[in-house]
């Protein structure tokens, strides 16, 4: 019974995922998680790093989005971004702007 319990556990923490990317809402907008993060000098940089069709998809999406909420329309539910299919595309962009962000000041302390 014990080897079950973090089964269930990780079930529920799925599911609780799962609810709360539908409530934060921008999924209903057609956008992804990376596309809300909010832009510093790092984020600036690594969206300056994307591959171009990755950058080209980004800004589809957030120009769909602010047309969408100008209008105060969602997309048809078959268009909402799914959990499923979410995709962290910042992420290794921005941990690499970060690492070489600290890495600049390391040298500079030297």
């Amino acid at each position: 019974m014990a080897s079950r319990a973090p089964a269930a556990t990780s079930r529920l923490l799925v599911g609780f995922r799962k609810w709360y990317y539908n409530a934060c809402g921008f999924n209903k907008l057609g956008l992804m998680r990376d596309d809300t993060i909010i832009e510093d000098s790092d984020v600036k940089e690594a969206i300056r790093r994307l591959p171009e069709q990755v950058y080209n998809d980004r800004m589809f999406r957030v120009k769909r989005a602010l047309d969408l909420s100008m209008k105060q329309q969602i997309l048809p539910k078959d268009q909402w971004t799914k959990y499923e299919e979410e995709v962290h595309y910042l992420e290794p962009y921005l941990e690499e702007v970060v690492r070489e962000k600290k890495e600049k000041e390391e040298w500079a302390k030297k």
